[in-house]
């Protein structure tokens, strides 16, 4: 039988004219004695204002509050307390975890390796645009160009008015004529082992001769009809790596970082000397009107020389750019906008440039994303073809002034160093490390490839090669 004290319980549990209490007590009733008693719900420590030593002797503290400290907290104790009095008086501070010194800064010049990987470019990205006319993705024909040198910093392309391409190949100059398909040695520097040929250009307004630099620090003119050396130039004290014609005047850049203006037709031919660079000048370009002459070095600057002023021996720039982070090797001059220039920059630049030259401003700039080895305006279109290096090795075509690529064309195997452009202005032909040269339809309208073709398409292998190893 249960109990009258159960009976009482079991009554109030089910009268139901009382208010029902919990057991459990209320959230809010929760956090109102939580707040009230002012404890945080956790405990969020900070590195930087925590004392350890200090927080590991209060915590022995306690667990000896029973009975006398040992000797080795008395010890602790002693060495925490006396660093808290020279934080007081001014030492130094106790915190364990703390950055005292800032990393030693690089020495001068310093260049990090990565730089070339990491680096950012502040203009522009290329953006993409669909061709308005058929572009072939593969080259019209491929030759064959043993000991084609791969050095960024050398010209070894020509192609003339009369529809010769001139290609130096280590040590000798090949000739081939794009009518016929003939190939002919025009010259060799086999009497010196250490000799080669680092630069070639024909003289552009109708004539048959063609400049050849040399490693051995010469330039020599050379009479293709009459197949002979006409003449030797002298004055510089490097190799001469980039050669540019304006009219009857040469102009040479050499690795003794200087650039020669040659009257050809005097006997004292040094008609100008330019000095501004610090390094080897791989590239000149004389705009079409022959009033400015652009260089580009291997100390990243481009220069831009009044040619009225530039024939003195102490002539100076009329503007210096060092916008580029890489040698500046790619010039090439708008045939439709005077005055325009377009400048590639190397491997850790990689960026395509426009200048005003009358004004020195910068238009334009384009992160390309890889080397920039060489310039080719069309001559139909306000269209620029650039040629880059690693990674892809490909041509890439740039609607002017938007800059959308058009058409990228791929083939070669190692990075494309060289361009050059048919007289009539359908063709280019490209000069790569892979010892190939690549030619491509890329420049003027259908019809006009359709009624020309390529030059000497219907008389040249697409196996020949210019050099017999």
């Amino acid at each position: 039988m249960p109990s009258s004290s159960d009976v009482a319980d079991f009554e109030s549990i089910i009268d139901l004219s009382q208010n029902i209490s919990s057991s459990v007590v209320p959230r809010w009733q929760r956090k109102q004695a939580a707040s009230s008693d002012k404890i945080s719900d956790r405990f969020i420590p900070s590195r930087s204002g925590t004392n350890f030593d200090q927080s590991q002797l209060n915590s022995e503290n306690r667990d000896n509050s029973d009975g006398e400290s040992s000797d080795y907290s008395k010890l602790i104790q002693q060495g925490v307390l006396q660093q808290d009095q020279n934080s007081s008086s001014g030492s130094s501070s106790s915190r364990i975890l703390a950055y005292k010194t800032k990393a030693p800064a690089p020495k001068e010049g310093y260049q990090n390796s990565l730089k070339v990987l990491y680096s950012q470019q502040n203009g522009k990205k290329a953006e993409t645009t669909k061709p308005t006319r058929h572009i072939p993705s593969a080259p019209v024909r491929i030759l064959d160009a043993p000991d084609l040198l791969d050095d960024y910093y050398l010209n070894l392309l020509s192609w003339s008015s009369n529809n010769q391409l001139a290609v130096a190949l280590s040590q000798s100059v090949y000739l081939w004529d794009a009518a016929s398909g003939e190939i002919n040695e025009l010259m060799n520097l086999e009497q010196d082992a250490n000799d080669y040929v680092s630069s070639v250009a024909w003289i552009q307004q109708g004539g048959s001769h063609i400049a050849v630099g040399t490693a051995n620090n010469t330039v020599q003119l050379w009479d293709v009809q009459a197949q002979k050396k006409v003449r030797t130039l002298t004055g510089h004290s490097a190799r001469v790596g980039a050669l540019a014609w304006n009219e009857h005047i040469l102009s040479s850049g050499s690795r003794d970082t200087t650039i020669l203006n040659h009257d050809v037709r005097i006997q004292s031919h040094v008609v100008g000397r330019m000095a501004h660079h610090t390094q080897e000048v791989c590239g000149l370009a004389w705009s079409p009107d022959g009033k400015f002459l652009a260089s580009g070095a291997n100390d990243n600057a481009l220069c831009i020389w009044d040619g009225a002023t530039s024939h003195s021996m102490n002539a100076e720039p009329k503007f210096v750019c060092n916008e580029h982070q890489a040698a500046v090797k790619a010039l090439a001059w708008s045939p439709h906008e005077r005055n325009l220039l377009a400048t590639g920059g190397g491997t850790a630049d990689r960026s395509i440039k426009f200048w005003n030259a009358q004004s020195g401003a910068m238009l334009n700039s384009i992160d390309t994303g890889s080397q920039v080895c060489a310039l080719q305006w069309s001559p139909f279109e306000k269209e620029l073809l650039s040629s880059h290096g690693y990674a892809e090795n490909q041509l890439c075509l740039w609607k002017y002034p938007t800059m959308a690529k058009v058409k990228e064309l791929k083939g070669h195997t190692s990075r494309i160093l060289h361009l050059a452009m048919s007289p009539d202005g359908s063709t280019v032909v490209s000069g790569a490390a892979d010892e190939t040269l690549r030619f491509w339809n890329v420049f003027g309208s259908d019809g006009k490839r359709k009624a020309d073709g390529a030059p000497g398409a219907s008389r040249l292998s697409a196996t020949q090669s210019l050099k017999i190893r």
